[in-house]
């Protein structure tokens, strides 16, 4: 591979962008792909449009557009930043236009499934009260599962009911979390707190500022959270995969079916860009479809005239 940048580049995505682990392996690895599937030869400097244009064409043979899409993302970010640095004179991405991606509305539950799923975990269960203070918490404030993870105790102000979220880009914001969410997440401390003596007492060191953990004392992980998610989704009987992700999405649609702004709701998930959060509406407009069908006089009429 001749890309010599690509160290520097890493580097940059993790201290100047601030990048999330998972982002900053994924460009790494596009950039070697591509460098990897044309000539060898060919130095950073030497790459042009036709050298794009092929690389893309043989992607789609193997990859979907939305797949595609990501690894263009990762090259033009590259790229740029090879053209800032000095180390190139041209962008050989500059015009070339990305597939375009279908729109995916995301899955979201029911106000009903929501409570069945947070009812769900019980006493027989070895950390109930963890589980469903972090389900609680994920649905109440629609942090990511990687916020979620990496929320600290001192992060939670309970007589403000605020938390403070450590986002994407490094970014924080502050959001209500509620007192439902509140006396479920004071729950859990005294059973934290006993972990954490415990490990000491074995002669370990466990994660004293993380406010979720697991039975080693360390810090829960996105994977942990996800199969606890989707185990406990499947015990109360709810018919899609259930993933924290759903909830961060039941969260923003409740909040639109109740007539929150959109700017509002886009603040509180702490999406950079608008366009993010309108995803939302087509759902909140299937909701006012329905409820409009169900009482509006001559909605009920129409129906009844088709059967």
């Amino acid at each position: 591979m001749n890309a010599p940048h690509l160290p520097a580049f890493v580097d940059w995505l993790k201290i100047e962008r601030g990048y999330s682990p998972h982002t900053v392996e994924c460009y790494s690895r596009d950039v070697i792909e591509f460098f990897q599937n044309i000539d060898k030869k060919i130095k950073t400097e030497e790459v042009n449009r036709e050298h794009i244009g092929s690389y893309i064409s043989s992607l789609y043979l193997v990859n979907s557009g939305s797949s595609v899409a990501r690894k263009m993302s990762a090259l033009r970010t590259f790229f740029r930043y090879c053209l800032r640095q000095g180390h190139l004179t041209v962008d050989p991405l500059a015009g070339i236009a990305g597939p375009k991606r279908s729109r995916h509305i995301p899955t979201y539950l029911t106000v009903d499934e929501v409570f069945s799923l947070l009812e769900e975990p019980k006493k027989k269960d070895r950390f109930f009260l963890r589980d469903r203070a972090i389900m609680e918490l994920i649905y109440s404030t629609g942090m990511r599962v990687s916020e979620a993870v990496a929320t600290n105790l001192a992060d939670a102000d309970f007589s403000a009911e605020l938390i403070k979220i450590r986002g994407k880009g490094k970014k924080e914001r502050l959001v209500p979390f509620g007192s439902t969410a509140g006396e479920t997440l004071q729950q859990w401390l005294p059973a934290r707190n006993n972990m954490i003596v415990d490990r000491i007492t074995r002669g370990d060191e466990p994660e004293r500022e993380a406010f979720f953990l697991n039975n080693r004392g360390t810090r829960l992980t996105v994977r942990s959270v996800e199969r606890l998610v989707a185990g406990y989704g499947l015990r109360a009987g709810i018919g899609v995969r259930v993933t924290p992700h759903a909830l961060r999405h039941s969260f923003a649609t409740h909040l639109l079916e109740m007539g929150m702004d959109l700017r509002m709701v886009q603040e509180l998930l702490g999406h950079a860009s608008l366009s993010t959060t309108q995803q939302y509406t087509h759902l909140n407009l299937e909701h006012l479809s329905k409820v409009y069908d169900d009482a509006h006089p001559q909605a009920k009429k129409s129906c009844d005239q088709n059967k």
